[in-house]
């Protein structure tokens, strides 16, 4: 028996479908992980309609610039909920991803300011979105936290759907040396 093949016996059955599709697995795991940021999202979401809509009734409509939120997408109140979440879930999500997903050997300096670029997008797109997300649930009659978990959850997917190829590409690649050892 050669080496490969008794150390590829040693290996359970979920570490050897590891082994030979670390891509897929990679995305597996970027997803899943990406809901340790989803859940500090949705918390956050849900403290922020409670605190800002619910017990301070900042419902007046908010507009500014390309940020649309009118009093049935919960007003400045849904805009400040929707910040504060997105901030959290960004710099939570950075080095979740960072880290454990693409195990990255990036620099800190040379990812973050790419990470920033990315996040400023998202959360721009993630500020727009939910206003009419929400007035539009709102409108079929869904009450303001249903309809703001409902904005989270569109958020979340399209960040997903951007977000993998630029961080895996460019914002948090690995050098050549950490390639290769993971092709071993």
């Amino acid at each position: 028996m050669t080496e490969t093949t008794a150390d590829n016996k040693q290996l359970g059955p979920i570490r050897q479908w590891i082994k030979n599709h670390p891509t897929i697995w990679e995305f597996i795991l970027f997803n899943v992980l990406s809901n340790v940021s989803t859940i500090s999202r949705f918390v956050v979401t849900w403290i922020g309609t409670a605190i800002f809509v619910t017990g301070m009734g900042l419902t007046t409509p908010f507009y500014f610039l390309i940020f649309n939120y009118p009093e049935s997408g919960n007003g400045l109140g849904g805009f400040l909920t929707f910040l504060f979440a997105e901030v959290i879930a960004q710099v939570v999500n950075f080095f979740v991803q960072m880290k454990w997903v693409f195990k990255s050997d990036s620099s800190f300096k040379d990812a973050a300011w790419k990470y920033a670029i990315l996040a400023v997008v998202i959360v721009v797109v993630n500020l727009v979105l939910p206003g009419y997300v929400t007035s539009l649930c709102q409108g079929w009659g869904m009450g303001a936290g249903i309809a703001g978990t409902i904005a989270s959850v569109v958020n979340t997917l399209l960040a997903v759907i951007v977000s993998y190829p630029l961080l895996k590409f460019w914002i948090m690649p690995k050098n050549k040396d950490a390639k290769a050892a993971d092709a071993k």
